[in-house]
This record gives structure tokens, sequence and C-alpha cells, in this order.
């Protein structure tokens, strides 16, 4: 039997510290599915969720036992559905931990067999989110060290144009 693992978020984009939970989630599980999900909290986002799952796909090449897909749904059905053992979350700062506590406390109500493991990034990453990527870019900063190279351009060039 092999272990399966999802990694969800918004992913608005892909960030370099999005792939370090994600390589790193890769070597413990057999199989690893990053999914792409809408937060009902946030804006409706800079990308698509297609392009986003494109960003991802063209950015996990190297990691063969990992895939991506898109939910627009309970993450909890969604892991069921799966048939995956973890939902495996990054933390970057300890205000990140309230509310995916209380997120994980949500789904383990909801699926009873599924685990949260909280994965903290590491160190340098910390400071690396989505919004930090879109506000260095559109104010014309250089964002290579944050983002995933394959989709760099892509990337600047939609948020440049906004």
């Amino acid at each position: 039997m092999s272990s399966i693992a999802v990694c969800p978020g918004s992913f608005d984009p892909i960030t370099v510290g999005h792939l370090n939970i994600i390589s790193r989630t890769a070597k413990l599980f057999d199989r690893v599915i990053v999914v792409v999900m809408t937060n009902a909290r946030k804006a409706s986002g800079a990308f698509s969720p297609e392009e986003r799952v494109d960003f991802i796909r063209r950015s996990i090449t190297d990691l063969p036992n990992v895939e991506v897909d898109y939910y627009d749904g309970l993450l909890a059905e969604y892991v069921e559905k799966k048939g995956a053992v973890a939902i495996v979350k990054g933390l970057r700062v300890l205000s990140d931990y309230e509310d995916e506590f209380k997120q994980a406390l949500t789904n383990k109500k909801l699926a009873k067999n599924v685990e949260t493991i909280f994965m903290v990034t590491d160190t340098e990453y910390m400071f690396l989110s989505s919004s930090v990527v879109k506000e260095v870019c559109r104010f014309g900063g250089d964002v290579s060290d944050f983002v995933p190279a394959p989709i760099k351009d892509d990337i600047v060039k939609r948020l440049r144009e906004r």
C-alpha cells in the first residue's frame, strides 16, 4: 500500500518556499498531490486556477512522485476521495500556526483517518509568500530568488501588466 499526502494551497503564484515544502514532502511519502484550492478569504487572485496548476507542473518536473490537481470544495472531502493519509501544511512564522491549527482541527473532525502534518519551511524562506512576490514584482523588483525559474518570466509579465 502506498502512502499519499496532499499539499493544499492557493499558490497564487507558487514560490520557492512552497517548493521547499513540496520537495521535502516528496521524500516522506510515496505519492504527493499538490492541490490548488480556492481560498474564500482571499481575493480572486492574480492567476487563474488553470495557470496556477500549469505553473506548479512546470516547477516540479524533477519530482516524479508529485502530481498537481485543482479542487474547489472541502479539503477533507478531497483527501478522502484521493485515499490520502496526510495533509501537509507549511509553516513560515508563528502567526501561520493559529489559523492552520484551526483548519487542522476542522479537517480532523471531517476526515477522521487523515492526519495534518505541519512542516516548518527552511529559514531562508520564512519571509517569503505569494503576496511578497506580487508586491515586489508589481513595483519592478527582482523576484528571481522568490519563484521557480521555469515560470519567472510568465509571473513577471502578468504582474507588471497590471
